[in-house]
């Protein structure tokens, strides 16, 4: 994908950023891990600091001093998660702040101002997440309204997304003016909904394609369902898809997921399952999931996979990092989280070097 902030190689793996960070590690530190693209969230900026206040310092990139492309969500996910906070209408849903209480609404149009004054390279259209489990009625209910939202963002973004901050050139570093391409603007990926019913997940994506939406995003996964009818989602949806725009499933998965569903023509994904996990201890390993708070590491001397070339892996011992979290330090957290998205970024570059491998072989 050539975005305005730079290139991204596909299959690829998107480390979250909910509050403009990637929880625990510094922007220097992403970028020796090479992430080429992370993820931030519209509803928690939206709500601290403002996406006005962004806006006025020259948008997310700038704020975060983050010089490669970011993706924002639409807010719809968050908004699902407030079940007991939220009221849906087909104009759109009010909710109240899981911060303070005080009362919001959120529109397809709202939620693409937000995200246009955040400025990202990809922004998400405005739709309803549909909860596991949930009957047909339900989910078709919640697939109507998806669609008619995704028109109305489209629509909204097209005749707005010109006011992205950073179509004015005034960059603060050399590498991000070289970067930044005056007169580009962000692209808005529709989402396709229709919980566990292939046949409504069908209907929305044809209905989506019809729309011409410059990307495509499968959501409502991995929302409590089993991890076989997540494949089996996604397997239903994904040749309905334009194999020459990129195909971008939400909030996926273990490693081996990620490998699964890249091999099976995904393009994208994110998840905060490995900074999450890192925090709590739990490791991901070429040799399994490691609980590094266990007392069998409290004198192991080996690194936390003997197979991964990562910065932390090339310096500490598993005794060192089980200190750490018995401890509590917050060092702790940051050398899980940097060895945990090591291991997802070197997953999805094996694939894509599987991938080149195959496709040179068949030519």
């Amino acid at each position: 994908m050539t975005l305005p902030h730079g290139a991204v190689e596909t299959p690829v793996f998107m480390p979250v950023g909910t509050q403009a960070t990637v929880k625990a590690v510094p922007q220097q530190l992403l970028e020796e891990l090479d992430v080429r693209i992370l993820l931030g969230n519209t509803y928690h900026l939206y709500l601290r600091p403002g996406h006005e206040a962004i806006r006025r310092m020259g948008g997310l990139h700038r704020f975060m001093s983050w010089e490669r492309p970011i993706l924002t969500d639409s807010g719809g996910f968050q908004v699902f998660s407030l079940s007991d906070l939220r009221k849906v209408t087909d104009e759109g849903v009010a909710f109240r702040s899981h911060i303070d209480g005080s009362s919001h609404f959120f529109s397809p149009e709202h939620s693409m101002d937000v995200q246009i004054a955040l400025g990202p390279d990809i922004a998400m259209a405005f739709d309803e997440c549909t909860e596991y489990p949930a009957d047909r009625a339900r989910a078709r209910a919640s697939l109507d309204v998806t669609l008619r939202w995704a028109r109305r963002s489209k629509d909204h973004f097209e005749a707005h997304k010109h006011g992205a901050p950073w179509a004015q050139p005034r960059a603060q570093s050399t590498e991000l003016r070289a970067q930044e391409q005056p007169g580009h603007t962000p692209s808005l990926f529709g989402i396709v909904q229709g919980g566990m019913f292939a046949d409504l997940r069908r209907e929305c994506a044809e209905r989506l394609v019809e729309m011409n939406f410059p990307g495509y995003a499968i959501g409502g996964l991995s929302v409590g369902e089993p991890r076989e009818l997540t494949r089996e989602m996604i397997a239903a949806t994904l040749p309905l898809l334009p194999v020459d725009k990129p195909r971008y499933v939400m909030g996926v998965g273990y490693p081996d997921e990620i490998a699964e569903y890249a091999r099976m023509g995904v393009d994208m994904m994110d998840c905060v399952l490995p900074t999450r996990a890192a925090r709590h201890g739990l490791l991901f390993t070429s040799e399994g999931r490691l609980n590094i708070k266990n007392r069998q590491y409290a004198e192991d001397q080996g690194p936390a996979d003997p197979n991964c070339g990562c910065m932390v892996c090339r310096r500490y011992s598993r005794a060192y990092l089980r200190h750490l979290m018995a401890a509590q330090e917050p060092l702790a957290a940051v050398l899980n989280t940097l060895h945990n998205l090591a291991f997802y970024l070197e997953t999805m570059r094996k694939v894509r070097e599987e991938m080149a491998g195959a496709s040179e072989s068949a030519s």
